[in-house]
Formats: structure tokens, C-alpha cells, sequence
């Protein structure tokens, strides 16, 4: 399975000028859903990205778009997995928020791999086991 995080929803459904390119992971985004591949979206990732956006236009927008997705809800199990997530990275000198040690959590605890463009997970994946699901080459990076 494969959960996708915040950053890679919302540069997936940023709307772009005309002309603009598509990112290369909203391509990758797009061939894994062609593919079929098992997709699911943590609750507090849902919240996330309908919490930014400006207008209720964009709001029923993306709740609509964001219909088509399982949601994993966290239970007991995954808040206490998160817990010893962010102690455990703060034991090796790595910042994490609440929020994306929840993310690894759900992530870890269902096997899955996490699909992102936040740097903060790569920082976090050594030290609590979290599988990423990342562009091997990002151009810039």
C-alpha cells in the first residue's frame, strides 16, 4: 500500500499556469494510479490540505477530488507509535512535528510506503523504519 502525504497531494492538485509543466512526481503520482496501485490517504493528511485552501469553491474542490481515496483513521496503537517515533529521532538530534510522526506512523504500522516531497521524512526514515516513496533524482535537489 501506499500512503500519500500533504506535500505530494497539494502539488498534485495545485492549479498551474497555462504552459506550466507538470512536476515529475505528479507524473509518478499519475502512472501509479493508471497502474492500479493500493492508495490511501491518512485522515490527518485529508485535514491538512482542505485547512490551506482559501475559498469554499477550492475547499469542495478538493474534498470532491479527495473522495475517491480510502482514509486511514489513527487509532490508540498509531498515536503510540508516533510518540516513540518523535522520541526516538529527538534522541538522535532530528526535529519532527506532531503531525508527521503520526504520518510515519500510519505508515509503518500498515507496511506501507510513504509517497512524499517533504524532506522532514527523509531526515525521520532512518531512525523509525519508514519506508518513502521518492523521485530517486529531483531536479534542483
Amino acid at each position: 500500500m501506499i500512503l500519500l502525504d500533504t506535500s505530494i497531494l497539494s502539488v498534485a492538485f495545485r492549479r498551474r499556469r497555462k504552459g506550466e509543466p507538470e512536476p515529475p512526481e505528479v507524473a509518478d503520482l499519475r502512472r501509479m494510479v493508471e497502474e492500479d496501485k493500493p492508495f490511501a490517504v491518512p485522515g490527518i493528511v485529508l485535514q491538512e490540505l482542505l485547512s490551506g485552501v482559501r475559498t469554499q469553491a477550492e475547499f469542495a474542490r478538493l474534498r470532491t477530488l479527495m473522495e475517491g481515496f480510502p482514509l486511514i483513521l489513527a487509532g490508540r496503537a498509531d498515536h503510540f507509535s508516533a510518540a516513540r517515533i518523535a522520541n526516538a529521532c529527538a534522541r538522535k538530534g532530528v526535529s519532527t512535528s506532531t503531525v508527521d510522526c503520526l504520518i510515519a506512523a500510519l505508515a509503518i504500522l500498515r507496511k506501507a510506503s510513504l509517497f512524499t516531497v517533504d524532506d522532514d521524512f527523509v531526515r525521520m526514515a532512518p531512525h523509525c523504519g519508514l519506508s518513502l516513496l521518492r523521485r530517486s533524482v529531483r531536479p534542483g535537489h
